[in-house]
């Protein structure tokens, strides 16, 4: 039995190596975003002060958490994003009349003053998180 589970381990091990057939998933929107930002680090704080694991700026923060509110933990990251991205998503929807694709949902996270002519670092990492989000 020992060396049954050997094997298993070691075919899911090559299979996560190459691909093998193995069934994948997509990742939520939420997910692609964090993985993006700072691979899931809770504590990441970036070079403009940007917070948490997806990179919350200072101002968006202080606008949308509580005021005993933990950056460092993922739901209370999570639900600050969520609210400004709520904001952001809904002015866009009024524009364009329809939702943002996800490529316009990541710049709208990370460089909504570029929504029009993102620069090429921007639509880069959009073009990641949408590949993230669709799996391809």
């Amino acid at each position: 039995m020992f060396v049954q589970k050997k094997v298993k381990l070691s075919v899911v091990a090559v299979g996560l190596v190459f691909g093998l057939g193995l069934p994948l998933q997509a990742m939520d929107r939420w997910t692609a975003l964090s993985q993006i930002e700072s691979g899931d680090d809770d504590r990441a704080v970036g070079a403009a002060g940007e917070v948490s694991r997806y990179q919350i700026r200072p101002e968006v923060w202080r606008r949308y958490a509580p005021t005993d509110a933990d950056w460092t933990n993922a739901t209370n990251a999570l639900s600050v994003a969520r609210q400004a991205m709520q904001e952001r998503c809904a002015a866009y929807e009024r524009q364009a009349h329809r939702p943002p694709t996800d490529k316009e949902f990541y710049i709208l996270w990370n460089a909504p003053a570029q929504l029009q002519h993102p620069g090429k670092a921007v639509l880069d990492r959009a073009e990641r998180f949408s590949n993230l989000v669709n799996f391809r």
